[in-house]
């Protein structure tokens, strides 16, 4: 069996981690809230020698304030570490607006958070067996439309046009382990049906025989500037890449096996 060493055990990382274990493996972990079990992200000296020994490394912290804060205490170490394989949980939002074209990992770095964008290209070129996932919504047990609606919290916008794409966080822990028996590189691990996310809500609606909320403008919902920023991009992100080359299968295709799963 391996030993994984995660920077950040959060939701994704968290589901990695458990799905490891699960498999008998020794996993190793920083995590915000100091859970039980994991170490504290500035205890070099248990972060190093979990390093030492680790034959997997993932990182899922973003940027924070402009910079990494792995790759800026832990890079050097996380170069030279004897682990066979390397990865980092990005975004697909480094490919910004497509204008709701598709795009897939040749297309161009170009979204609107500069420390994103730079993170993404430094963790791709630290090590020669690094995989970048580019994760579009996350979404799962505890963080699913369905939560929204029944905390009143789901919105319909007037937008037409709009579609995302979205990943169940299951899929995103199979997706890493195929990539333990496949090349390095840079992989977009989401679902095969990009769609509006007013589709989510109507279908999370009927299943739970909730009333849709009303359509409304951006301006109409008063939405925060983070769900606002939701929608000022537009992209179908394509998966064939993780499919060909990992072997990946998606346990959840479409919105709709993911959330009646999570129901």
């Amino acid at each position: 069996m391996g030993h994984m060493m995660i920077f950040g055990l959060g939701y994704a990382a968290g589901h990695v981690a458990e799905r490891l274990d699960a498999r008998g493996w020794e996993v190793s972990a920083t995590s915000r809230d100091r859970r039980a079990g994991t170490m504290r992200f500035d205890d070099q000296a248990a972060v190093l020698a979990a390093l030492r020994s680790a034959t997997h490394i993932l990182s899922s912290v973003p940027p924070v304030e402009g910079r990494d804060p792995v790759l800026d205490l832990y890079g050097e170490a996380i170069a030279l570490a004897p682990a066979r394989w390397t990865g980092y949980l990005s975004s697909t939002g480094v490919y910004g607006d497509a204008g709701g074209a598709w795009v897939d990992e040749s297309a161009a770095i170009q979204g609107r958070r500069a420390a994103r964008n730079a993170a993404d290209a430094a963790w791709a070129m630290l090590r020669g067996d690094m995989r970048v996932f580019r994760l579009p919504g996350i979404y799962g047990p505890g963080r699913s439309i369905l939560d929204r609606i029944r905390e009143g919290r789901a919105h319909r916008i007037d937008l037409p046009e709009q579609v995302f794409s979205r990943i169940h966080v299951a899929d995103i822990a199979g997706g890493v382990t195929a990539s333990f028996a496949g090349p390095p590189g840079i992989y977009n691990l989401a679902d095969d049906e990009p769609a509006h996310q007013n589709a989510l809500v109507e279908w999370g609606c009927a299943m739970l025989g909730a009333p849709l909320p009303p359509l409304q403008s951006l301006e109409e919902a008063a939405l925060s500037p983070a769900a606002r920023a939701f929608y000022a991009e537009n992209r179908r992100v394509a998966n064939g890449k993780a499919k060909r080359l990992l072997g990946w299968r998606l346990r959840y295709p479409t919105f709709r096996e993911g959330v009646r799963a999570v129901g």
